[in-house]
């Protein structure tokens, strides 16, 4: 077989001008200049790409708080242990965020950081010997709140452990955000796979307890997303659990009759994953609204979403 060469003096071309381009100048990102604001941070980043997609976010995130529509906060653990729960408690403070939804190991760092200032242990270490997750104090007090709000309250296990928190006198109890959504009567629902907790290898674990106040939380959450049209779902850090939650909780709403297909939903994560691809960015959305991804470490990506949404509500006041 033979390939005879080809005649490139054939090759068609076109004017630069005549052709769409997807980048253009005014779209390119502004050099910092010393002393500015954060207002000058945001306003110098490029128009393009996940820069483009974080000003929409804000925007987003903005509209929903001035319409009085629910901003809901998913998260998994993670977020706490790396230094943000004194800034999602501002956005509680603040009235931006409406409602909490986290796991059940979300709630063992909270409780944690309120009544010993730290938390995250060295699991690799505490393994070997079998003392991991045995930490006394951690199963005895989160037990026997979710068994007392449960069982006996009749709450879910959001509320019980929040006021529990709230009622302890902890010396860092201002660190909790479950007992910062208690003091403020803001929806905190605690979503539980039980076995995958340190507090479930506790002796004072009640099943009964865990899953009637999962449950009971589970159907909060939907009352709340039930509401969400016009509004924005925050998926902060969990690749699994509250995903599936969050899908789950937006059909039953809709099955009930309630509209909620115009919302903005985001999967903020430092790598994608299918779940929240799926059940939080797209599926959620297909109806109308928008989805977005924004891949970054928690540590650095929520705290500049948060000032971004603080400047600019301040800025409409």
């Amino acid at each position: 077989m033979k390939f005879p060469p080809l005649d490139f003096s054939r090759v068609r071309t076109y004017p630069l001008a005549h052709r769409k381009s997807t980048v253009a100048s005014s779209s390119l990102g502004q050099p910092w200049s010393a002393g500015g604001t954060f207002r000058d941070f945001l306003q110098r980043l490029p128009g393009t790409l996940a820069a483009a997609d974080f000003r929409e976010i804000v925007a987003r995130l903005v509209a929903a708080v001035r319409a009085q529509r629910p901003v809901i906060l998913g998260m998994g653990a993670h977020p706490l242990k790396v230094g943000l729960s004194p800034l999602i408690i501002d956005l509680l403070e603040r009235g931006i965020v409406s409602a909490v939804a986290m796991n059940g190991a979300g709630v063992i760092h909270d409780f944690e950081l309120a009544s010993h200032g730290e938390t995250s242990e060295d699991v690799a270490a505490a393994l070997s010997d079998g003392s991991f997750g045995m930490a006394r104090e951690t199963g005895a007090f989160l037990n026997s709140a979710i068994c007392d709000g449960v069982l006996t309250q009749g709450v879910g296990i959001g509320q019980a452990v929040g006021e529990r928190i709230a009622a302890a006198s902890f010396p860092h109890v201002s660190l909790s955000v479950l007992a910062a959504c208690a003091r403020l009567q803001v929806p905190a629902c605690v979503h539980v796979a039980v076995g995958t907790d340190i507090i479930h290898m506790h002796p004072q674990a009640n099943g009964a307890a865990l899953g009637e106040g999962s449950l009971r939380d589970f159907r909060l959450l939907t009352s709340v997303v039930a509401q969400l049209e016009g509004g924005v779902f925050l998926n902060l850090g969990s690749a699994v659990i509250i995903p599936e939650v969050f899908l789950k909780a937006l059909s039953l709403a809709r099955n009930l009759g309630h509209v909620v297909n115009a919302v903005t939903t985001v999967d903020l994560d430092f790598v994608r994953h299918y779940r929240p691809a799926m059940n939080v960015v797209t599926r959620p959305t297909q109806n109308g609204g928008r989805g977005f991804h924004v891949t970054g470490h928690h540590e650095i990506l929520f705290p500049l979403l948060c000032a971004a949404v603080i400047e600019e509500l301040s800025s409409q006041a």
